[in-house]
């Protein structure tokens, strides 16, 4: 009697394996950890550290033009350095949109001089998107502010597009209901939102945004009302004028900002639109009080925030400059041009 052939494995099974295999391999390829690279770049740390520690010391704006740099990031489209990426003569990027441009260049020269640094220890290692998340911690908590754990493993964009951010940004001029659902449309509660928003206690706002409603904004204490028009005289012919957000504090990352709207020291109209409006008001009642309380739920509103719709695995990519490079930035015109015929 002939022997009898093995059973033969159902080709729906080999699917289903390799697909288990495929997720797995993936699943391990896009965690994120706090020691990511602990093997990978031992001194991760330490140069970011000496990075963030110089530049501080030598530009004292780095800290809050940094946090700025993150919330422009994160919030419209996740923290995946696409705030980065430089426009090309076919692509305009995320980073010379309207609303941007009054980003300083502290932050960016910041991420360069840092990324720079870990491509000479730990070539092709380290995102651009994780430089951004680490040193936004690493100058809120020089300033005095919490500490929050920041997880690593994220990877950059291979994209940018100025247009993607139409509605995504919060603006001055926004009415508290549109600034709700901003946040509310990316996850974010009010309460949430609003501990984000006491990252005005350091940094600084220009003129145009605000001058405009000096005189009609009776929310405005009439003597820093009248120190503001003088401040700001000038800035039609000087648009670079600006003034702190915190008058008090400007270098210290506390709890005076909220303590300061209720006597008429918010600089913008959304901080004015916190305090006056019943959704958002007793978060800036609480916070004004009780810095502690604060500073804990600002730390876990920027850890949610720093790992919101990030990109891992495959998605991504870890960019070897902080522009973008040159292959996809042929890609990209390559796709516009079709796009035309």
């Amino acid at each position: 009697m002939a022997p009898s052939s093995p059973p033969q494995t159902p080709p729906s099974a080999v699917v289903i394996v390799l697909l288990l295999l495929f997720s797995t391999a993936l699943l391990c390829e896009s965690r994120l950890s706090l020691d990511y690279y602990s093997k990978t770049c031992p001194s991760f740390t330490k140069i970011m550290q000496d990075t963030i520690t110089n530049k501080q010391i030598t530009s004292p704006t780095t800290a809050a033009g940094t946090l700025r740099l993150f919330f422009h990031d994160c919030l419209p489209n996740g923290c995946d350095g696409s705030i980065l990426i430089s426009s090309t003569a076919f692509n305009k990027a995320e980073r010379d949109a309207d609303i941007n441009l009054s980003l300083p260049g502290d932050p960016f020269d910041l991420i360069v001089r840092a990324k720079t640094a870990l491509e000479l220890a730990c070539p092709n290692t380290v995102s651009c998107s994780d430089i951004l998340a680490v040193a936004t911690r690493d100058l809120v908590t020089m300033l005095g502010g919490p500490y929050y754990n920041v997880y690593l493993g994220r990877k950059d964009s291979r994209v940018s597009s100025a247009s993607s951010l139409e509605g995504k940004l919060p603006k001055p001029t926004m009415s508290m209901s549109q600034l709700i659902n901003l946040f509310s449309s990316s996850g974010f509660t009010v309460q949430e939102m609003v501990a984000l928003s006491g990252a005005h206690t350091i940094g600084f706002s220009h003129c145009k945004e605000f001058s405009s409603n000096i005189s009609n904004d009776t929310h405005y204490n009439p003597r820093f009302a009248q120190a503001l028009k003088q401040a700001c005289s000038g800035y039609p012919n000087n648009p670079t004028l600006s003034v702190f957000n915190d008058i008090m504090t400007p270098n210290k990352f506390d709890n005076l900002y909220y303590q300061n709207l209720p006597k008429g020291l918010g600089l913008l109209e959304s901080d004015h639109g916190l305090y006056g409006d019943p959704r958002t008001k007793p978060f800036v009642e609480l916070y004004a009080r009780d810095q502690n309380k604060f500073f804990q739920d600002f730390a876990k509103a920027m850890q949610k925030l720093s790992v919101y719709g990030i990109k891992t695995g495959r998605r991504g990519e870890i960019r070897h400059r902080i522009q973008l490079p040159m292959k996809e930035t042929i890609f990209q015109e390559i796709n516009l041009i079709l796009k035309l015929f």
